[in-house]
């Protein structure tokens, strides 16, 4: 067991969140990170005990493009700064990870402005990939090189040059040893190169105990990356889709079977695959504005706080602000905060209570760490789940429907069970309980043991949540008191945009509505919502209703939806075959997503 299994992380883009200059004026050094040091208190409040932070070294811009990964950036301070902010963290018993831009530099960095003056005769020449002294950049640099996502202010690093590798992993030792991190997220790991990380893993064996690797990636079989060679972790965007979509379309299916899938590539265990969920970041659109529905907010946190994995809070969401994606600027998603703001939030603001209390019940209940997940009760509407170890079983329920709902669920051996959330107790009666839910709630029962109620918050009545027409908040503000402002109007369904697969930001920043619509698909057949018009044809809760179908139709359905899909998947293979060779691996990706939607997002894609 390492600190990283019982984490609850908070994420900062500290440029944003401090309201750094957009461009780097490479000047005597603005002390602006030491206003993050009363967030800390924040943290501790919302049941926060690890930070990841980033990015933070001397860059031209937005902070990937690095001039120099050993000084903080001039607009944030300097490295003393960075030192006592990590050190008072840690007083607060918080963990920090920072992250490591090591795919690409910028311009500015040293070795780059190396070839830039000698060219050929630069001892740097090798250091980044595929430079060629016979072509010419917008830049005219009278060379060209392979770069990020179509970016030429992203110059990629070759990273099997062991003298890249020797300087990188000097980097990370470097920050351990002046700054004390406790991990690197690794950006962009899905275009690392495996043995660089493999050495990486290395260095982080090396410099500390359990020192953490958690890597961005976005679609695949994340055990490639996620093994005792390469990375302890890496971003759940499968499970970031799922999360709202799933509310958006009132499809619990596609929830369940995103988490049942992942559930697979770790073995059915619950310490077998430990990504990093999240339902927002810097890259993609906050939560609140996803949301068709805005009380879905609860049951989609609720979720994010028991599914298997670790749980993430970005910035400012807590306090269920707004943030929607620009064409050309990723600034409304990475908005400055003014602590000021919200010092009350964690009591007056209905969100951030409902964070807390669940903060603070993850932290309590091991069972959410480690327990087995077991699936309880589905329906398009309702979905139930239990995480079980040998010493207690937890329940947990969410509804995403307007109205109330009962579930009867088994009572794992435990004669009676208390909402953490509510202080609701429920009788067991014989192997079975049944608990009311509110619309669009979540609740997580926890078991009642020798008659001791286990400590729960009490502090996140869903009662106070918004109701389901709740107008939203201005984006990236609040009002004094930390309360959401509500006079703008909801923002329509994100399922009016098309999917983005393969794109960045304008800017060059990574952009990760890519991921919104993942290229394996987590829309099932078969499960489509249900419509208010007809809520009588709903599955009991107990799964038990029957299909209102005939067998034969059912069967004709079925041949008609398999032909629909085969046809999308010969389509996508033609337009790849026309970019350049389909190698197996490509074609086992599209083979092997048998979902419509998102067969036809991926063609979208292309366009």
């Amino acid at each position: 067991m390492a600190w990283y299994d019982e984490a609850v992380f908070y994420h900062i883009y500290p440029l944003g969140m401090l309201d750094a200059p957009r461009e780097n004026p490479y000047g005597e050094p603005v002390h602006r990170l030491p206003g993050l040091i009363p967030w800390i208190g924040h943290l501790q409040k919302i049941g926060v005990n690890a930070l990841y932070i980033g990015p933070l070294f001397e860059s031209v811009g937005h902070g990937y493009e690095t001039t120099d990964y050993k000084k903080l950036d001039s607009r944030l301070g300097d490295n003393e700064d960075l030192k006592a902010f990590v050190a008072k963290c840690h007083e607060a018993g918080i963990r920090v990870i920072l992250d490591g831009v090591f795919n690409h530099t910028g311009r500015d960095f040293f070795a780059f402005q190396d070839i830039q003056q000698n060219r050929e005769n630069s001892p740097y020449k090798d250091w980044y990939c595929n430079v060629n002294f016979w072509g010419n950049n917008e830049y005219n640099d009278g060379f060209s090189y392979e770069n990020w996502g179509g970016y030429n202010l992203l110059v990629k690093l070759n990273q099997r040059n062991p003298a890249v590798r020797d300087y990188i992993c000097d980097v990370i030792r470097f920050w351990v040893s002046e700054f004390d991190i406790d991990g690197i997220r690794l950006d962009a790991a899905d275009v690392l190169d495996f043995d660089f990380m493999k050495a990486l893993r290395h260095v982080a064996n090396e410099v500390k105990p359990q020192f953490w690797l958690m890597g961005e990636v976005i679609h695949g079989d994340y055990t490639r990356w996620v093994n005792e060679g390469t990375l302890h972790s890496v971003t759940n965007y499968h499970l970031h889709k799922a999360l709202y979509s799933g509310h958006n379309d009132h499809n619990y299916f596609e929830i369940a079977h995103t988490v049942k899938r992942l559930y697979g590539m770790g073995g059915n265990r619950p310490d077998g695959l430990k990504l990093y969920n999240f339902v927002d970041n810097h890259d993609v659109e906050r939560i609140y504005t996803k949301l068709n529905n805005k009380a879905h907010f609860a049951p989609v946190h609720v979720l994010l706080y028991t599914l298997p994995g670790v749980p993430s809070i970005y910035y400012g969401s807590e306090f269920g602000i707004e943030g929607k994606k620009e064409k050309f600027s990723d600034a409304s998603l990475r908005p400055a905060l003014r602590y000021e703001d919200y010092v009350n939030a964690a009591k007056e603001n209905p969100y951030t209570r409902l964070i807390a209390a669940l903060g603070k019940v993850r932290q309590q209940v091991r069972a959410l760490s480690y327990g087995e997940y077991r699936e309880l009760v589905l329906t398009n509407r309702q979905y139930a789940f239990s995480r079980g170890t040998g010493k207690e079983t937890v329940l947990i329920t969410v509804n995403n429907d307007d109205n109330s709902a009962s579930l009867t669920l088994p009572a794992c051996g435990n004669a009676a069970y208390v909402g953490a959330l509510s202080g609701t107790q429920v009788t067991a009666g014989g192997d079975q309980i049944t608990v009311n839910l509110p619309g669009c709630s979540g609740e997580i029962w926890l078991p009642v043991q020798d008659g001791a109620v286990p400590i729960v918050s009490g502090t996140a009545s869903l009662a106070d949540m918004p109701p389901a027409d709740a107008s939203t908040p201005d984006a990236g503000e609040s009002a004094p008191d930390g309360t959401p402002a509500s006079n703008v109007e909801e923002t329509p369904s994100d399922s009016a945009h098309t999917s983005n697969t393969g794109e960045n930001s304008s800017d060059g920043t990574h952009s990760s509505d890519a991921e919104e619509n993942p290229s394996d698909g987590t829309h099932p057949s078969g499960t489509e919502e249900v419509s208010a018009a007809h809520n009588s044809a709903l599955p009991a809760p107990d799964n038990s209703a029957a299909s209102l179908a005939s067998p034969a139709q059912n069967a004709l359905d079925a041949a008609y939806e398999q032909g629909r899909i085969a046809g999308l998947q010969e389509a996508i293979l033609a337009i790849m075959s026309k970019n350049g060779p389909i190698t197996d691996q490509m074609r086992r990706d599209v083979t092997d997503n048998v979902y419509h939607d998102s067969l036809i997002n991926w063609i979208k894609s292309f366009r």
